[in-house]
């Protein structure tokens, strides 16, 4: 459905440590760099992408946005938290964990990357 997501970053070196070590851990490699200094997550299925807003106004998160992971397990979605934790993310919502609603089971865990922007970890189950 998607061919790339891009999210604001006030700071790329704090953003691209958080997304190197999140995306790591689904086993996306580095991002790197274009030479306008945004940072590309290349993958099979899209590309998700960083960059310092175009129009020089600081980086804010979309107020009701998410953006979603899918991970293969429970663990992969513990080790997907930890590791944005480790390196400058927080933890927002409720912790890791299983929960039950109209979409069904479904493991979940939320971060809150250096600019802000919301992204969880979902594993349907």
């Amino acid at each position: 459905m998607f061919s790339h997501i891009m999210v604001g970053a006030n700071d790329i070196d704090a953003s691209k440590k958080f997304y190197d070590a999140v995306l790591g851990t689904l086993g996306i490699g580095p991002g790197f760099a274009d030479p306008n200094g945004r940072v590309f997550y290349m993958t099979d299925s899209g590309i998700f992408a960083i960059s310092v807003p175009i129009n020089g106004e600081p980086a804010c998160a979309a107020n009701g946005g998410t953006i979603g992971f899918n991970v293969a397990d429970e663990a992969q979605g513990k080790a997907w938290h930890d590791a944005g934790v480790a390196n400058g993310g927080t933890t927002c919502e409720d912790p890791p964990g299983i929960r039950e609603g109209d979409m069904g089971k479904m493991f979940l865990a939320y971060l809150r990357d250096p600019a802000g922007n919301k992204i969880c970890a979902l594993k349907r189950l």
